[in-house]
């Protein structure tokens, strides 16, 4: 599997405009990746392969660069979700390695208190969720779920 920065492109991420809150507290309640992992019960070797597959291009490099200041990458996702297994191994090969960014995870349904704050069309609870934060938790961008093509 190669995904490319088309997968993530700029035409589908939206920039905050809205009263949005989230803490770097309620940030730290994420789960990190191998806690994510450990506790999938759905689709756990096909993640686990996808994260071994995914390669990170130039281009993609770039994406957090273009964002400027990135620290902070919320991810909502669940294990079940054909469409989180397409995007969450992506990003979470963009930020691996780095050490000034942190990744948590964060089950859907189990963080309705995120998830309503990033419904897609102001009604949908689709996922993948990503938004990113710098260090003060200020939302630089966020990604809303996108079909893989």
């Amino acid at each position: 599997m190669s995904l490319q920065a088309s997968v993530i492109g700029y035409r589908d991420w939206a920039f905050p405009g809205g009263e949005l809150v989230v803490t770097k507290e309620r940030f730290e309640q994420g789960l990190t990746l191998p806690q994510y992992v450990d506790r999938m019960s759905v689709n756990r070797d096909r993640f686990v392969d996808a994260l071994d597959e995914v390669t990170i291009g130039p281009d993609d490099a770039q994406i957090l660069e273009r964002l400027g200041g990135t620290r902070r990458v919320l991810v909502i996702s669940e294990d079940w979700c054909g469409t989180c297994l397409a995007h969450v191994p992506f990003v979470a090969k963009l930020v691996e390695g780095r050490q000034d960014i942190e990744l948590r995870l964060f089950p859907r349904d189990a963080n309705l208190d995120l998830m309503d704050q990033y419904l897609k069309k102001g009604r949908y609870r689709s996922i993948p969720v990503f938004a990113f934060f710098d260090e003060h938790m200020n939302e630089l961008a966020r990604f809303l779920e996108t079909r893989p093509s």
